[in-house]
């Protein structure tokens, strides 16, 4: 594993792709790697980019690196796809759809199943990044599932957090719904070439003079922190519409600048830090998360816990006392 690492610090592709498949498969081997790499990390420039089905995140994410490259960066690109919930399985399209970067120097492309993590991700999401960031890649962009409402997990884990609609997506209503509009740093229309992206275009500004869209408590969220929302979002960067055609590479440069521009406001007013603790907080509490019912299962057998799922759906015994006596349990 040391051998591996030490090639994945001098970029080596087979490396890289040989760690994070130990990743996604081993808790033990991502403690691992993120102890050893962690040191050679917090340089890259972390881009997700999310939406709903069909608004064309791969194709953007496919332009966007194209446009990243001519500028002489090394790009990771993390594209999580949906798992089945009966198999397990998942087809990995998105690395169908960027067949034609797969050859370029200076760019990884990494498929991960969701395998039924919410919000979004995989579950080994935050450590992949970390590996291509301590591999020397400069931007990481990161591509949800793209199941809908519930994908707020980017925002936490995101510099930059780019939020793609497309024309007939939806009315206007019901885009002031979507819960993921709230943790857009840009928004970006795509498809503009189609009917109705106009109304799209001008739904999304409304909203935006409405106060409805954009960082609120840190992307739509409010965790327990110490840190303040001003921190986390200085009130002088303004969310932006932008309009692309990602099939033609209409608007992908203007878009790619955005993206440095926000690099730059973050590392300027000091949101750069602040985004890396809140990162930290959320990524410490799903450690913990993890590893409490690791101890769990370690300390309760599984027909103890059947047991007592059996007395909660019966309703011999409520939930709340179903787990106080599993803490008791797993206390003694």
């Amino acid at each position: 594993m040391n051998d591996l690492l030490v090639q994945v610090r001098e970029g080596n592709i087979r490396a890289i792709a040989r760690v994070i498949t130990l990743i996604e498969n081993s808790d033990t081997a991502a403690h691992t790697a993120v102890s050893y790499l962690y040191p050679y990390t917090g340089k890259a420039h972390v881009v997700g980019i999310t939406g709903p089905p069909g608004s064309g995140k791969s194709t953007l994410v496919n332009g966007l690196a194209k446009q990243f490259s001519s500028e002489g960066m090394h790009i990771g690109i993390i594209a999580v796809d949906p798992s089945s919930p009966f198999s397990g399985g998942a087809l990995l399209g998105d690395r169908v759809r960027m067949q034609d970067l797969a050859a370029q120097e200076g760019v990884f492309i990494r498929s991960m199943a969701s395998r039924g993590s919410l919000g979004g991700l995989a579950r080994a999401t935050l450590a992949v990044v970390k590996v291509l960031d301590a591999a020397g890649y400069e931007i990481i962009l990161v591509e949800t599932v793209g199941a809908g409402q519930t994908e707020v997990d980017i925002a936490s884990t995101a510099h930059t957090t780019l939020v793609i609609e497309a024309p007939g997506m939806g009315d206007g209503v019901q885009s002031i719904k979507a819960g993921i509009l709230e943790i857009a740093d840009d928004l970006v229309v795509n498809k503009a070439d189609r009917p109705g992206a106009m109304r799209t275009v001008q739904a999304l500004e409304m909203m935006l003079h409405m106060g409805q869209v954009g960082p609120i408590g840190h992307h739509g969220q409010q965790y327990e922190t110490a840190i303040t929302n001003e921190e986390l979002n200085p009130r002088n960067w303004q969310v932006s519409v932008l309009q692309t055609v990602a099939t033609e590479g209409e608007g992908i440069a203007a878009l790619a600048q955005r993206v440095h521009e926000h690099r730059d406001f973050l590392v300027n007013s000091g949101g750069w830090m602040a985004r890396e603790r809140e990162r930290s907080r959320k990524e410490l509490s799903q450690l913990l998360q993890e590893r409490f019912m690791a101890r769990l299962v370690t300390a309760i057998s599984s027909e103890d816990r059947e047991a007592y799922v059996d007395a909660v759906a019966l309703r011999e015994l409520d939930p709340y006392s179903a787990v106080d006596k599993l803490f008791k349990q797993i206390g003694e």
